[in-house]
């Protein structure tokens, strides 16, 4: 069992940045990737980005590219979003979520997930 809990989120400016936490319970966080997702008020939950177990390999979706950096540090158990350039779309509730140690964008793959944390983006 893995207990996650995101950390991070807050309001922001248009063109600002925030750094979201995502702290892991359990001895054997570096057996799973990590996802990142987010769900827009009146939306669905959507994919943004995800990393391997040794933070070797990494993806987004196109909309953070370049914008969004994923993250982990195994020693801390805490996998990270920095996200710069910040857009009023952006504006979601953030999850992370613990999966298969592969990069995977489909929801339904990953097997813990935390509470969420709220990001806000203010025109």
């Amino acid at each position: 069992q893995v207990q996650l809990v995101e950390s991070g989120g807050g309001l922001v400016q248009t063109g600002g940045s925030l750094r979201l936490s995502c702290a892991a319970s359990g001895r054997t966080f570096n057996n799973y990737a990590m996802g990142w997702f987010r769900q827009a008020p009146g939306k669905e939950r959507e994919f943004v980005a995800c990393i391997t177990g040794n933070g070797g390999m990494s993806y987004y979706t196109d909309s953070v590219k370049g914008r969004f950096t994923i993250s982990r540090d195994n020693a801390k158990n805490t996998v990270y979003l920095q996200m710069n350039i910040l857009k009023p779309e952006d504006t979601a509730v953030y999850y992370c979520a613990a999966g298969p140690n592969a990069l995977i964008m489909r929801q339904s793959a990953y097997y813990y997930w935390g509470q969420g944390t709220q990001v806000t983006v203010s025109s």
